[in-house]
């Protein structure tokens, strides 16, 4: 794990020009082997620094095992497949300037970002500059038919989240803690109360939050006051975390349930064990419950010595699913991907299989489920919720 930090962190600090930066932990693809000719720089944007690193980890490391396979295979169009990470931090203005740097340098394609805040502003780079991204936003306001994307949407997840809200807890009232910074979540705090009203529940308030505080005791006791059957946190894992703790070790009575965007180790380790377990979280199978999970989760640790984070399996999916489009295609136009992308059903990866909506360029349908947390501190299917809404999970 030392090691495999070093180099990302190295990754993110190095000129972008310098090709071949590799966050595995073997030696094995350090040279092209002598089938391979010239190189293909896929960027990969992640917030590989800030608070939430472990989650840009993550996803480099999904994307370089990918990468690191299909090398050993010949890489795309004989070419060897070179990863650039593209450090974002979280941030639209730190993933503009790092994007800008990263096109300049030279991409033939992008994988990323996650957060859709940054996305919003570095996905239009990418597209301008003839690239097609396989991004894993989920804000349809601000990405939807920028790339293509392989997880969830928030169209997709709203219903999600109501459905677990009423079905399967039987709430009637609810608060909704949300980062009101303009994206992602901003955008499903508003659409997850419109659903929730019309689906029956009274919403008695929307608690804002802003990233980066070290206690949000005042939210909580905020929310709690109002005495909801359930407090809903839309945030990503750090913030989700902190709340779910304070809730935890206040003794709030309502249930809390965490939104996608937290549905990240990240938020366990914040919360502490025992606070998560208390607090459900709508995402995505862990990488171990995919039909084909134990097999890449064996492949990550065997490359990495670690587990895989959430979105390691999208990642690695995501350049597979460029690759194959590169490679049927001849290369990296545009339009020819676009074309080939728009057609994808039924393509079967990590995540599942894969039918790609030619109107947004999202996937459909989407991956989704509750979790909990298991008494390691992994994040594992609701088997209840399953049930309660006949879930296929």
């Amino acid at each position: 794990m030392k090691k495999t930090s070093k180099i990302l962190a190295l990754c993110a600090l190095v000129s972008l020009a310098v090709a071949g930066c590799s966050s595995s932990s073997s030696d094995s693809n350090a040279t092209a082997t002598p089938a391979l000719t010239g190189t293909v720089r896929i960027g990969v944007e992640a917030p590989i620094s800030g608070d939430q690193a472990e989650t840009g980890k993550g996803m480099i490391n999904g994307a370089q095992l990918a990468a690191d396979q299909l090398n050993a295979k010949g890489g795309i169009n004989g070419k060897k497949v070179v990863i650039v990470p593209i450090d974002d931090a979280a941030d639209a203005v730190v993933g503009v300037k790092a994007a800008t740097a990263a096109i300049k340098a030279g991409l033939d394609g992008v994988v990323g970002p996650y957060n859709s805040g940054a996305g919003a502003k570095t996905l239009p780079l990418y597209i301008k500059a003839g690239l097609t991204p396989i991004r894993l936003t989920s804000n349809s306001t601000t990405t939807n038919g920028l790339g293509y994307t392989l997880q969830p949407m928030d169209y997709q997840i709203v219903p999600v989240a109501t459905e677990a809200v009423t079905k399967w807890l039987k709430a009637k009232t609810a608060v909704l803690v949300f980062d009101s910074t303009p994206g992602y979540t901003a955008t499903t705090n508003a659409k997850l109360k419109a659903s929730l009203e019309k689906a029956g529940v009274t919403v008695k308030a929307n608690v804002g939050i802003t990233p980066g505080a070290k206690s949000y005791a005042a939210q909580v006791k905020a929310a709690a006051a109002l005495n909801p059957d359930v407090v809903y946190l839309v945030m990503y894992s750090p913030q989700a975390g902190l709340i779910a703790k304070t809730m935890y070790d206040t003794k709030v009575p309502a249930k809390c349930v965490a939104d996608y965007a937290a549905a990240d180790p990240i938020f366990v380790t914040t919360a502490g064990i025992p606070a998560a377990k208390a607090c459900p979280v709508i995402g995505v199978p862990s990488p171990s419950e995919f039909p084909n999970g134990p097999d890449f989760v064996s492949q990550y640790k065997a490359a990495f010595g670690e587990e895989p984070g959430t979105w390691s399996p999208y990642t690695f999916d995501s350049l597979n699913l460029l690759a194959k489009a590169a490679e049927e295609t001849g290369g990296f136009d545009a339009k020819k991907l676009k074309a080939n992308l728009d057609a994808v059903k039924g393509w079967e990866g990590v995540t599942g299989s894969v039918t790609i909506d030619a109107a947004n360029g999202n996937r459909d349908p989407a991956t989704l489920v509750v979790l909990d947390v298991t008494d390691a501190g992994a994040l594992a299917i609701n088997k209840a919720w399953s049930k309660a809404v006949g879930a296929d999970y």
